[in-house]
């Protein structure tokens, strides 16, 4: 099922209706500001397993998941004071921080390191979803094509994956550029991943 939403102003009926389908354990495809992504509640295991077995994903590779702000990181991740005060200035943004895990995070989505990956993208309808779910959403980057030419729009994602997961959200058309990922598991920040995050605030 194809679902348009407004990327600017994402309608709330639109949005409930979602979070309803993502509660009761729905995989979707949705629009983020890096790329568009494959996702669930991080607090349903089945919908989870399901997104291993789309994306051909060794067990042993956690996800990484979105929350809404930086509030609702700390919940999930242990937050120091050197990754506040970088988070605080870069969030939203197309950035994934390595953070320690709380108890809160399911074990499925934890690494061997106890570290958990987590976004807070720029994207309206994401922010929208996770507000009204109540609950972080898995975050991986939907599939490319056999030729490895990346999709940009919403119903190629619906044609490729159609059989496989709940609906696709349009949200417009997104050109992928992956996230940058910044470890805070140290003293310091350490870039993993250049992306489309600006690097230039956590190498000074």
């Amino acid at each position: 099922m194809l679902l348009a939403i407004n990327p600017d102003n994402p309608q709330p009926r639109l949005i409930k209706q979602v979070a309803d389908e993502l509660r009761g354990g729905a995989v979707i495809c949705y629009p983020t500001d890096t790329v568009y992504g494959i996702g669930c509640d991080i607090y349903n295991q089945k919908a989870i397993k399901r997104i291993y077995q789309i994306k051909k994903r060794p067990k042993q590779k956690p996800f990484s998941f979105m929350c809404s702000d930086l509030k609702n990181v700390s919940d999930y991740g242990y937050v120091s004071n050197t990754a506040y005060r970088h988070m605080k200035k870069n969030l939203p943004g197309a950035y994934t921080f390595v953070l320690p895990g709380t108890k809160l995070v399911p074990k499925i989505m934890v690494t061997k390191q106890k570290t958990v990956g987590i976004r807070v993208p720029d994207n309206n309808i994401c922010l929208a979803l996770i507000e009204a779910l109540g609950n972080p959403i898995v975050n991986t980057s939907a599939l490319l094509d056999q030729e490895g030419t990346p999709l940009t729009e919403a119903y190629e994602f619906e044609e490729k994956l159609g059989g496989m997961i709940t609906l696709v959200i349009d949200g417009g058309r997104v050109y992928p550029n992956p996230s940058t990922v910044v470890s805070f598991t140290g003293d310091y920040p350490e870039i993993l991943r250049h992306g489309k995050g600006d690097t230039s605030p956590f190498t000074g």
